[in-house]
């Protein structure tokens, strides 16, 4: 049998075809909640292959044929058993219409259509969003940049790295490890080599231990130190690179605002608040000072409750609210300060090209929610109750007092007044189509 998804994009047809031609693309249509994983992209549309794995080891080998720029391309499963048991043959084509582009799917296979809906209508939407993003980009002064990257195999840099070779951009991963290829380069967050940095427009700085845990003095000691001196040695490294960057733009975090400021709405400009996270944050922010007295552009990305099925908490979530055994946690009233993968990535993309943007730059969804609201709104995206609550004494067993109070009970209610004020436009400025998207729940969908 045959399933053909069809959709229009506001773009024209060179373009979207360039698009599917770059580095990258096959990793930003590859839905979040899937259980395919890219090992591999092809090197080119007219004959390379992916390589993508499948839980129990199994690997899924496409080879594109069919290559007629800038109407089609094909790829087809060549990989056994899985050939034998899933034939696949997917044609992918690009129709002008005027200044936009009419782009059909239609996947040859035994696959019931009902399993494959949601992946080409998160597909389809993930292409035209990417796009406007990516113009609205060029529009605002974007240019292709060559863009160093730590943590580039982390949650955000997995997502980051993909859409900024999308886009035109070249991507250099520091890699702690053996580089592999001329966009690897080797990088020892101690004492960075002096050439690291060496025709480099731009730097994103990602690396840091995870916070999750237990707030043990080993743990503690983990969240600073993988932070506070990799960060000063790279910014001092950018900032006596010659040949080097003129934009640092570092992650950080709204543990800045302290556990709990109740319903004061937080912006850039609010005080610090207090804590362990609160002190880290600081001194993470202030590591980058070298490369801001450089004279270089100097962005802190503060991230909120980043959404995604692969990681963070909507990842530790979802199967939990998915069997029907998720609940708001506690009395439900604390200020959850959320952002969706993807409008996350735009925030970086514009701190890269945006000259207005310096400092701290607060990455949060236009409207935070209480817990009670997102843990609904959640429960009714995967059509589940939500009526088991999880007692304040829950997060206090898995991660004492301390790592209870910073992060499980946190409440912050903070805005992207530094976003707004540039015009920044959010994909999802509300939480319920961000997690429908992200999910693959779009109603439509299921039409």
């Amino acid at each position: 049998m045959a399933l053909t998804s069809t959709s229009v994009v506001g773009h024209p047809r060179s373009e979207v075809f360039a698009w599917h031609e770059r580095p990258g693309a096959i990793m930003r249509l590859t839905p979040p909640w899937s259980p395919l994983t890219v090992v591999r992209e092809a090197s080119s549309l007219d004959g390379g292959e992916a390589v993508l794995r499948l839980p129990l080891g199994l690997r899924w080998v496409a080879r594109h044929t069919g290559y007629e720029p800038p109407e089609r391309f094909v790829d087809e499963l060549v990989s056994a058993p899985l050939r034998w048991m899933v034939p696949w043959r997917h044609t992918h084509e690009f129709h002008a219409d005027g200044d936009r582009t009419r782009i059909t799917d239609t996947v040859d296979t035994p696959v019931p259509g009902a399993l494959l809906r949601s992946m080409f209508a998160y597909r389809h939407r993930q292409l035209g969003l990417d796009l406007a993003a990516q113009a609205t980009a060029r529009n605002g002064g974007d240019r292709p940049m060559v863009v160093a990257i730590t943590g580039s195999r982390g949650l955000v840099g997995s997502a980051l790295a993909p859409f900024l070779t999308t886009a035109g951009h070249r991507v250099v991963r520091l890699v702690r490890g053996a580089p592999h290829g001329p966009d690897e380069r080797h990088w020892d967050p101690q004492r960075p080599a002096e050439d690291l940095l060496e025709g480099v427009d731009a730097v994103v700085h990602l690396a840091g231990a995870s916070i999750a845990g237990r707030f043990t003095d080993a743990h503690r000691a983990a969240i600073r130190d993988s932070r506070i001196g990799p960060t000063t040695a790279l910014a001092e490294l950018a900032a006596r690179t010659t040949d080097g960057p003129r934009v640092f733009v570092s992650a950080s975090a709204i543990g800045f605002y302290g556990a709990d400021r109740g319903d004061e709405v937080l912006t850039e400009t609010s005080a610090r608040g207090d804590g362990f996270l609160a002190d880290v944050v600081h001194d993470w922010e202030q590591a980058t000072a070298p490369a801001d007295t450089a004279g270089l552009r100097v962005v802190n990305v503060r991230t909120g409750l980043v959404q995604s099925p692969r990681g963070g908490t909507l990842q530790i979530f979802h199967p939990l609210f998915a069997a029907g055994l998720g609940g708001r946690l506690g009395d439900g009233q604390m200020w959850q300060s959320w952002i969706g993968i993807d409008d996350l990535v735009d925030a970086y993309h514009r701190a890269l090209y945006d000259t207005r943007l310096s400092g701290p730059v607060n990455a949060v969804a236009p409207t935070p929610v209480r817990n009670a609201a997102y843990t609904a709104t959640l429960a009714a995206v995967l059509r589940r109750p939500a009526i088991l609550p999880v007692p304040s004494l829950g997060p206090k067993l898995l991660l004492g007092q301390e790592g209870a109070d910073e992060l499980a009970q946190a409440s912050q209610r903070v805005s992207p007044a530094a976003l707004l004020a540039v015009g920044h436009r959010f994909r999802h400025p509300t939480l319920e189509p961000a997690l429908r998207h992200l999910l693959g729940r779009d109603l439509r969908a299921r039409a």
